[in-house]
């Protein structure tokens, strides 16, 4: 690397691989003196017509000063990248930081030129688009804030790479060259179109693993069983549409099949390209597989091999080193030490897992990133029983192992577009980037459902995982999710309850649940449930034992015709006695009545009925049937009656399948899950908007930042600055002033004026009035000197109480906010009530910054103690409107400056009218190099 004297020291942060937009990786990284040869092996392969582009004039190859030019750099004036597949340039660019004449400057000169070329080959990929994201990222961090760029006319592509990012920009012509200006703050629609980008992309690289035209399984054994033979025997017997390979480098000479799929010793003797490898060889050959993979063009790894991160340090490095070579080939990998990927698809049918049997098509797309919770979600989806009937089944799955590469938030991307599937269920033992999947998340569960189940929830993540260090409690990362929209749940019961449900019936309209069935008992039993789950039932309607199939029907008729009902509850117990109501009968019954009403939801919940749940579903699949040559799906052998498998025919496509429940509680919080989703969704439709206030000074703001953190990396901001700085937000703090003697306490109270309000801000006293170290209304001078000698008495020496002295504000509820950049969600700002009981109690409330008007006043109301705001028991209102602001400026301050890395202000007291803020603090950090406005990057390794 460079290390002449006049160089920075190489930016290795810098350094990030990224998708490109056909699903492939290429690494991004600065241009060094080690780079001439690869440079000049680039621009041989670069046509004619675009290096006249780059240059302007025929150039055929580059003079030996031009190497020198094009790979020393001081990583400050002067940069440039590459982006590299195979450890060779694929393409470049560089900027040269210009004064206003246009001549080469230093700083403060903030505008610079930029340039462009991309191999012949790889044109049309993205390469460009995502090297104008990271280019423009160094430059902001070196302190330029402008781009210019002259392209001839005929150069449309480059034209459009520089049109199409979304930054401000002007455009001129001049001397037959287009000259376009931009600024490079990212503006909304600039992180619109990175968003878009880089959804276009993950989603590409998930679907060319989960739908590839060939496969080729390296390490089938030679003899049965194993679990590269046995991944080989699933893909065949599944009916794979595509190309199948076998590959194992012991096969003996002239050995062309293996369990009639033809087989080679490598993959380099394949006739033909190969879309997926799935590995099954022991770590220590892993390497050497996918060297062969990466040189015949494999464009992807599901790598189930073990022995790496969750083996402990040496397989940490392992999988470290597994990550960075497959990279290098531009692969994307699922693992290692997966348990597979599944596509039911009929144009695929892949079943490129350990499960040996593929589970039936449907409209569910599960990620589990546990193998064994993914065979247990899988079986609960497979079978009848388990307590849950309605049948439904999968449209892909992905056990994604140790999720070194491929993790839930690139699924996430395939699926929120993807038409087989309607609904996504998630296990998940870590999330490596929570604000990533909180913002993935918010999008997905607008237009599909999204149920998510967090494993290793009271303890750490698995070995295996990479995860970003985190400062929030679970309870605050389950609250930013379900701001997001994220149906979280406890267990993968809960989880599969509620994905049957939102599977295959409609969201319900609001809370109010009509409930009937031939039970009084059980009727109750429900109305208790729907109570606690915070739903509104009406009074149970007991049809009696002896209720008809035709009973049901009109009772099930009648409450779907209720304007008043928005869900029906259906409960049923066995009936014994001569001309009592079957199963298909009663399960017909309900059926029709249903499909009458097709708005609203039905759930059914059933005492040992296995029959009633099988004509309730009468279906093996809510897909089509297959086409006749598809291999038949075998289920596992049924343990109880309520597990065998229906037998009738599919119902007409498009007809919703009743999920049925063997215990009312279960039904119940499906149901109250899908209620809250559907209030989300609706709202989710107008989320508010981050408003303007004109007295916010936000330059003023960032130059005191500034100017305070040139004394150091990191400090805690003193009294007179922190007020300084949240006066330029319109956030007045009341003045303290210090009384470390009775006679300044005195002069303090003459300043402020009486009455005041004595207070022991040592640290175990601080906020802490239950303990006694505060003195309130204090109206005269004796009052004050008395209660001076009290707390000195009680407490020790002012020197240890460290007194001060506030004018007294009016009254009102005492609240708390607070403000803080964690390093894997980001902002995030949260609220309660002050005091040890809201501690307790564990009742804060949290949004992502920015906040939006609509979700200040959520926030302020989705505390259990926020009926104290409103005027709980006869006491006055409290002026919510007055802290919805407060909140919103405090996010504006955290979005706007980065720096401010925590804020809190403590306690406010809300009164009638108006608020004061008594007590703040702030805390200043250096901005982070990267965060969600910077470029699309993959985790680095």
């Amino acid at each position: 690397m460079q290390t002449s004297p006049d160089r920075h020291e190489y930016p290795a942060h810098w350094e990030a691989d990224v998708v490109l937009r056909d699903g492939g990786t290429a690494r991004i990284r600065p241009i060094t003196v080690d780079d001439a040869e690869r440079l000049v092996s680039f621009y041989e392969q670069v046509s004619d017509e675009s290096k006249y582009y780059r240059f302007f004039a025929p150039y055929p190859r580059l003079s030996a000063k031009d190497v020198h030019r094009f790979t020393h750099h001081d990583f400050v004036d002067r940069v440039g990248l590459a982006a590299t597949v195979g450890g060779e340039f694929i393409a470049t660019v560089r900027y040269d930081r210009i004064g206003a004449d246009g001549t080469p400057a230093s700083a403060p000169a903030d505008e610079a030129e930029v340039a462009f070329l991309v191999q012949d080959a790889h044109q049309g990929r993205g390469v460009a688009s995502a090297l104008l994201e990271h280019i423009a990222a160094v430059a902001r961090e070196r302190g330029i804030r402008r781009f210019a760029a002259e392209v001839l006319p005929a150069n449309n592509k480059m034209i459009k790479v520089f049109t199409d990012a979304g930054y401000t920009q002007k455009r001129s012509f001049e001397d037959g060259v287009v000259r376009l200006e931009f600024d490079l703050e990212p503006t909304d629609r600039s992180l619109a179109v990175q968003y878009a980008r880089e959804h276009r992309a993950e989603a590409r690289s998930v679907q060319r693993l989960l739908a590839p035209g060939s496969v080729a399984v390296i390490g089938a054994g030679r003899t049965p069983g194993g679990v590269g033979r046995s991944v080989l025997g699933n893909i065949r017997d599944a009916g794979y549409t595509g190309r199948l390979y076998a590959v194992n480098k012991a096969l003996p000479e002239g050995r062309k099949e293996l369990d009639g799929v033809p087989a080679h010793r490598s993959v380099r003797d394949i006739d033909g390209p190969v879309d997926l490898a799935v590995v099954a060889v022991p770590a220590d050959h892993v390497p050497e597989v996918v060297t062969e993979c990466g040189e015949h063009g494999v464009q992807g790894l599901v790598v189930v091999s073990a022995g790496y991160a969750e083996s402990g340090t040496e397989g940490r490095e392992r999988q470290r080193a597994l990550v960075r070579q497959a990279r290098t080939y531009g692969m994307r990998i699922i693992g290692p030490n997966a348990f597979g990927i599944i596509n039911t698809s009929p144009r695929v049918r892949l079943n490129a897992s350990l499960a040996p049997e593929t589970p039936r098509p449907g409209r569910i797309g599960l990620f589990a990133q546990s193998g064994a919770i993914g065979i247990a979600l899988l079986s609960r989806l497979h079978r009848r029983g388990g307590g849950v009937t309605g049948v439904t089944g999968v449209s892909t799955f992905v056990s994604s192992g140790n999720r070194a590469d491929v993790s839930g938030n690139d699924v996430l991307q395939y699926w929120y577009e993807d038409p087989d599937t309607d609904v996504v269920l998630m296990y998940l033992e870590s999330i490596g980037n929570p604000r990533k999947f909180t913002r993935l998340a918010r999008r997905t569960a607008a237009a599909k459902p999204l149920v998510v189940v967090q494993g290793a929830r009271h303890a750490a993540a698995p070995q295996g995982h990479a995860v970003r260090a985190t400062r929030l409690p679970h309870t605050t990362v389950s609250a930013l999710l379900r701001q997001a929209g994220v149906i979280r749940v406890d267990t993968i019961t809960e989880l599969v309850d509620a994905g049957l449900l939102l599977a295959r019936q409609p969201l319900p309209a609001g809370p109010r649940v009509a409930i009937l069935g031939n039970s009084e008992s059980l009727g109750l039993l429900t109305y208790d449930a729907c109570l606690a789950e915070g739903l509104r039932p009406h009074a149970p309607q007991d049809l009696t034992t002896a209720a008809s199939a035709g009973d049901f029907h009109a009772a099930l008729s009648r409450a779907l015709a209720d304007d008043e009902c928005d869900a029906v509850v259906v409960t049923a117990i066995p009936a014994v006695g001569e001309g009592s109501v079957g199963d298909a009968a009663l399960a017909q019954a309900l059926r029709s009545a249903a499909a009458a009403a097709p708005a609203k939801p039905v759930l059914v919940v059933h005492v040992e009925l296995g029959g009633l749940a099988e004509a309730l579903s009468a279906a093996a699949s809510t897909a089509p049937q297959a086409e006749t040559d598809q291999p038949p799906h075998i289920a596992p052998r049924p343990t109880s009656t309520e597990e065998r498998l229906p037998t009738a025919e599919a119902p007409p496509e498009g007809e919703h399948l009743i999920p049925a429940y063997p215990a009312a509680e279960r039904a119940v919080r499906a149901l109250a899950q899908a209620v809250g989703y559907a209030q989300w969704r609706r709202g989710a439709a107008d989320p508010g908007k981050v408003p303007d206030y004109e007295d916010i000074d936000e330059k003023g703001a960032a130059a005191l930042i500034d100017g305070l953190l040139a004394r150091g990396q990191g400090l805690t901001l003193g009294t007179d600055e922190t007020c300084d700085l949240l006066g330029h937000y319109g956030i007045h703090v009341h003045r303290a002033l210090p009384a470390p003697t009775p006679d300044a306490a005195a002069e303090a109270a003459r300043t402020l004026g009486y009455p005041v309000a004595l207070k022991a801000t040592a640290p175990h006293l601080r906020h802490r009035a239950d303990l006694g170290g505060v003195r309130l209304d204090l109206a005269d001078e004796d009052q004050l000197l008395r209660s001076y000698t009290e707390l000195t008495e009680l407490f020790g020496a002012p020197a240890e109480l460290r007194p001060v002295v506030q004018r007294m504000a009016p009254r009102g509820v005492d609240v708390v906010v607070r403000a803080v950049i964690d390093p894997a969600a980001g902002a995030v700002l949260s609220f309660g009530l002050a005091g040890a009981v809201s501690q307790l109690l564990g009742d804060t409330a949290h949004r992502l910054i920015p906040v939006t008007d609509k979700e200040a006043a959520s926030l302020v109301r989705s505390i259990r103690t926020a009926p104290l705001l409103f005027g709980w028991r006869g006491s006055a209102p409290a002026d919510t409107r007055a802290l919805e602001e407060l909140l919103l400026r405090v996010s504006r301050l955290v979005d706007d400056h980065p720096e401010v890395v925590a804020v809190t202000l403590e306690p406010v007291i809300v009164a009638s009218h108006g608020l004061s803020v008594l007590g703040a603090s702030v805390r200043l950090g250096p901005p982070p190099a990267r965060d969600d406005l910077g470029p699309r990057t993959l985790p680095a390794y």
